[in-house]
């Protein structure tokens, strides 16, 4: 088992949470003084009250919670946000309205849900030539439907 040491940073904050134990992904909920209303196609950072130190080798991974990007149009901004192992500040999570209607966000609610995922250690090797391959440079949409 993955150890994650957590911090509180405000009495009222809500520490990250599973619904079930065989989840994949804790929930993080805002942790606002006040509402905070987000118009349409905005993006607002909402504070979670928390922040983490995270084990050597991984990273969190920052994922949208299904309902609220379906029914209320709201997801982290910028697809997959990442707090890497050595940030010790406040997880604040860039929450984007992608609906056409001005949504309000108050303290408590569930705005997205995070696990820790591994990296591996990369070396970058420069070379003049790569070797080939059947799909070569073929790019998006090069394989079909």
């Amino acid at each position: 088992m993955i150890e994650l040491k957590i911090k509180r940073l405000s009495e009222k904050a809500i520490l990250p949470q599973k619904a079930h134990s065989t989840d994949a992904c804790f929930d993080i909920y805002a942790n606002l003084q006040d509402p905070v209303a987000i118009q349409p196609h905005e993006t607002v950072l909402i504070p979670t009250g928390f922040a983490t130190s995270i084990p050597c080798g991984y990273w969190g991974a920052i994922f949208a919670r299904s309902g609220l990007a379906s029914k209320q149009g709201l997801r982290p901004a910028q697809g997959v946000p990442v707090i890497d192992e050595n940030y010790r500040g406040e997880w604040m999570i860039p929450l984007h309205n992608d609906s056409d209607i001005t949504r309000r966000v108050e303290y408590g609610d569930r705005i997205a849900q995070f696990t820790l995922l591994p990296y591996p250690a990369i070396s970058l090797n420069e070379v003049d030539e790569l070797d080939s391959t059947d799909r070569g440079q073929g790019g998006f949409g090069s394989t079909g439907k």
